[in-house]
Order: structure tokens, then sequence, then C-alpha cells
């Protein structure tokens, strides 16, 4: 099973900007879907948004127009990148990557995102 390492977590005031990343043990070169998810304090994960491997990107309503999920085609153990702009308090969460296959549902142990003052 690939194992998932997310980086670039942090605090960050409001209105201001940050980006996750996700690597991944092993090249990826066949996959379903990537995506970020997030639980914040209290609550359930949620979706945040998804990559298809046909290039296709989903949001959840809560976070369009703000953030960017891509791949870095640097290198395939590279697994999607999440851009976090305009960010609020309520965008304050653990954030978890997720790569799924054919044969495996991978998550990252997930990485703290605060935007505070």
């Amino acid at each position: 099973q690939v194992q998932l390492v997310e980086s670039g977590g942090g605090l960050v005031q409001p209105g201001g900007s940050l980006r996750v990343s996700c690597a991944a043990s092993r090249a990826i070169y066949i996959f379903l879907s990537m995506g970020w998810y997030r639980q914040a304090p209290g609550k359930q994960r949620e979706w945040v948004a998804t990559l298809t491997s046909g290039g296709i990107t989903n949001y959840a309503d809560s976070v369009k127009g703000r953030f960017t999920i891509s791949r870095s085609r640097d290198s395939a153990k590279n697994a999607a990148d999440l851009q976090m702009n305009s960010l609020t308090p309520e965008d304050t969460a653990v954030y978890y990557c997720n790569v799924r296959t054919w044969n495996d549902n991978a998550w990252g142990q997930g990485t703290q995102v605060t935007v505070s003052s």
C-alpha cells in the first residue's frame, strides 16, 4: 500500500494563502483520483477537492473559487497539491491527502492548517 505524507501546513492570518503538498512512498502512474479532505475540531472529516485521472477537478462549495487542486509533474511520487487562498478561520482544520487506485485507498496522517490573527 502506498504511504502518503502531507506537508506545508501552518499558521496563517485571515485572508492569507497556504499551499499543502502530498508525497507518496512510490511512484503513482495510474490512479482513479487524488483528493484532499479536512477535519475541524469537533466535526466530521469533510471532502474538500478532487482531481481525477482525466484532469477533472471538483471542489466543495465552501472552497470553490479559493482553493485549487493540482498535481506537480516534477515527480511521479507527487500526489496532489492544494493551493489555498483567501483563507478564513473556518478553514482551520487538519488536512488529509487521499489517493485512490484500483486496489488501494491511501490516506496521509494529516497536516494542521490554522487560520488566525
